[in-house]
């Protein structure tokens, strides 16, 4: 990039003959300055004459530095148009009038002043690099006829303008030259655009490449923490005549200036007088998340971060299609998870560190605080989010921002704080950061949810295969509008799921809302669920004993995931044969999250109001038997699986236990510690219960397990009314305490205590 920029200044801009410089800065009327000669400013920075670019034979009246990089132009007075040989002369009338005329006395520029001729005008080269008009004896730079720094070309010096004039509509602006031998005014421009609170902008004609943001007061709002404050002064004044913003080095031996190259890459540039050279300082595209509204809306990008574009909390990914699943094309940004109350009962999240977002769209008034701020914010449904208009002295005035909140920066030091307006529900949640399908786009590719697609149907509503147009299977979970699953386990289903990365866990490509639908679009499992094969009398024979254990396995480490490696500690609280859903390969993977809890590191218990479905040690049990705990009947007791499991654990006979479907394909020692392992994780005290971890090494290990204590509960069918009751609500509360970690104990105890206990074989067929 340094080296492009180089070769711009040095390829394109260098003098192609020798000049005869004058020893004057100044020519009064009756004087001119033909090709070949040249003005120099009194100490020597800037020389002005006649140049062609590049390999251009084209002539051109321009000023370049001399003291310095000899040969850089920083402006052309007839940039338009050229004078085709080397007859061009530049002369000041006795009105003030600067102009060029070619070899035929014929007028290629000529610059233009509503103020009125000065007394003995003449036209003077500054040590700054402006060329001006003004009275000999005139020095005020406010009664100048006429500057070259009112109309800059493609570099932006010290002490020049950028801004607008409201009175009169006159734009001071930096434009691109078409190309390194055309300094004509090309594509690209650098300027204050003053819509809404102005903003320092690069444009491709109209459209917004770049946007380095407001003022803040201290600098432009698209740098993070400027530490040149010490090198550089900056004024920056807006008022209702005008805006404009200008700098300067506070030591005038440093020469700097920014650029805007024909590619539209605007550098600003030190020149370095060990190196003999100018060093790039700063670039205004240094980075993805500099090009303008890259991430879209309601989302914010993260420098040197990957991916770098996330939603703003309380918003979620919208996409145009479903083949953008995926894509690193965010331009449709975030929408709103919630809408907007609109009722003055809306709250607002605080987000720090930011660019804060295009600004085109804002209103402000210095003389509202924080707190007022905030109150109009609310007064108003088409406002989005509020901050202070000058951050310093601890902040001062309110800036407003009406509609999409765009082009919003995540910095890891510096930055503002941005209040923005989120429904009072969305501010408990966390960052959902999940694409969002179009309603037509899913009723399309389910046939409009026909039943040729239904793949089947749970407790929560009916389940749709479907395939996407880049030819993604899917599973479209629809939400009945009557099922017991309200907004909240929705809710709760999208923001645990898309934070989830885990081989036994299924993945969420995205979610649809539309007034009272949901829908949540997953992978397809080709192979359905667990239960499908599990509890058929023809199907669960083709599940042999090589993939029930590894269906065991993966869901063991799924949950051990769920607990302990995810950066969301979450208790399932549904974990049951239907939910274990199986691919091509049978790999098992945990679906259906809506009524899953997190909970803190510190956390033992998880507290619940629903009673939930089975855990993981009666799973373990039905994938060994082929039995449902629920409905489970034996000719010799009124026992459920559980209860049949732990009678024949008891009486030394557990390998009755194993599903007839396996013959004698089944590893003997293998199902005596599957059950064992399966009746520790439900014993009574939860202090007694192994964690994840512990049940993965003793599922693979071939340590002597301990003995299994009396499970929390196994009931009999066909009781009494009354003692159904009682016995329910008892189980209830201890299930409260199963529910902890499906299979779990207290965190902190000791692997290798808990298998150093005192154990007891089985019978003899345990090995």
């Amino acid at each position: 990039m340094e080296e492009a920029f180089l070769m711009v200044l040095f390829m394109c801009l260098l003098l192609l003959f020798t000049t005869r410089t004058l020893a004057l800065n100044t020519i009064t009327p009756g004087q001119s300055i033909k090709d070949g000669e040249t003005l120099l400013s009194a100490g020597g920075n800037f020389e002005l004459g006649f140049f062609s670019p590049g390999n251009s034979k084209s002539r051109y009246m321009g000023i370049w530095y001399k003291k310095v990089s000899t040969g850089t132009v920083v402006w052309v007075a007839n940039r338009e148009t050229s004078v085709s040989d080397a007859s061009g002369v530049l002369s000041i009338n006795d009105n003030g009038i600067l102009s060029i005329m070619n070899g035929t006395k014929g007028i290629v520029w000529f610059s233009n002043t509503s103020r009125n001729a000065a007394e003995e005008p003449i036209a003077q080269l500054l040590d700054s690099g402006n060329f001006v008009v003004k009275g000999r004896n005139d020095n005020d730079p406010t009664k100048f006829l006429w500057q070259s720094f009112d109309y800059p070309c493609d570099t932006f010096l010290p002490g020049m303008k950028l801004g607008i004039n409201f009175v009169t509509g006159f734009d001071r602006h930096i434009s691109s030259w078409k190309s390194v031998e055309d300094p004509a005014t090309g594509l690209y421009s650098f300027r204050i655009e003053p819509q809404g609170l102005p903003q320092l902008v690069l444009k491709k004609g109209p459209e917004v490449l770049f946007n380095a943001g407001s003022w803040n007061g201290f600098y432009f709002t698209g740098r993070s923490l400027p530490k040149d404050y010490t090198v550089y002064s900056y004024e920056f004044v807006l008022n209702k005549d005008k805006v404009y913003y200008k700098f300067r080095p506070r030591n005038k031996s440093i020469f700097s200036m920014y650029l805007v190259n024909p590619s539209g890459l605007v550098q600003r540039s030190v020149w370095n007088d060990r190196k003999n050279d100018w060093e790039v300082f700063s670039s205004t595209q240094s980075d993805q998340c500099y090009i303008y509204a890259y991430c879209g809306p309601y989302s914010s990008c993260s420098i040197d971060k990957s991916p770098s574009c996330k939603c703003l909390e309380g918003f979620m990914r919208r996409l145009a299609s479903p083949g953008d699943l995926g894509s690193v094309d965010w331009s449709k940004g975030c929408t709103r998870r919630t809408p907007l109350a609109c009722d003055g009962r809306d709250s607002f999240l605080k987000q720090t560190r930011l660019k804060i977002p295009d600004t085109s769209k804002s209103w402000s008034d210095i003389s509202i605080n924080l707190k007022g701020c905030e109150e109009l914010c609310l007064k108003n449904c088409s406002c989005t989010a509020y901050a202070n208009l000058d951050i310093r002295e601890g902040g001062r005035g309110c800036l407003l921002w009406f509609g999409d909140l765009i082009d919003i920066i995540e910095f890891s030091e510096g930055g503002q704080n941005l209040y923005i307006r989120l429904a009072t529900s969305d501010l408990s949640e966390e960052d959902l950061e999940l694409p969002v399908f179009d309603f037509a786009t899913i009723a399309t590719v389910t046939n409009n949810f026909s039943s040729d697609n239904k793949l089947g149907q749970g407790g929560f509503g009916l389940v749709y295969k479907s395939t996407l147009i880049e030819g993604q299977e899917i599973a479209v979970k629809r939400l009945s509008k009557n099922s017991g699953q309200g907004i909240e386990e929705f809710k709760n289903e999208v923001t645990l799921i898309a934070k989830l990365q885990h081989r036994n866990l299924v993945k969420l490509f995205g979610c649809c809302i539309r007034k009272a639908e949901r829908m949540l679009i997953y992978e397809y499992m080709p192979n359905k669920s667990l239960d499908y094969f599990i509890f058929d009398q023809t199907r669960r024979k083709l599940l042999d004993w090589r993939i029930r254990m590894h269906i065991v396995d993966g869901i063991a480490r799924g949950v051990l995931y769920l607990h302990h490696d995810s950066r969301l500690k979450i208790i399932h609280r549904d974990l049951k044969a239907s939910n274990i859903l199986l691919d091509n390969d049978m790999n098992p993977k945990i679906s259906d999250f809506g009524l899953a809890r997190k909970f803190g590191v510190d956390q033992i218990q998880a507290k619940t109001k629903r009673v939930v479905g089975t855990y993981f040690g009666v799973l373990v049990l039905e994938i060994l038997s082929g039995k449902k705990n629920r409905g489970f009947s034996h000719p010799d007791h009124d026992h459920n699986l559980l209860g049949h499991a732990w009678r024949l654990w008891t009486e030394k006979r557990p390998l009755e236990l194993i599903d007839k479907a396996l013959g004698d394909s089944y590893n003997a020692t293998q199902v005596l510690r599957c059950i064992n392992v399966a009746l520790l994780c439900v014993q009574q005290s939860p202090s007694d219960r192994p964690n994840m971890s512990l049940v993965l090494l003793m599922l693979c290990g071939e340590s002597i397990l301990p003995q299994p204590k009396q499970p929390g509960f196994f009931i009999q069918r066909n009781l009494p009314m009354a003692d159904s009751i009682s016995l329910e609500n008892e189980m209830y509360l201890i299930y409260e305490s199963l529910l902890s970690m499906d299979c779990n104990a207290t965190e902190g105890h000791d692997a290798d205590q808990q298998l150093q206990q005192t154990s007891i074989q089985a019978g003899p067929e345990v090995a």
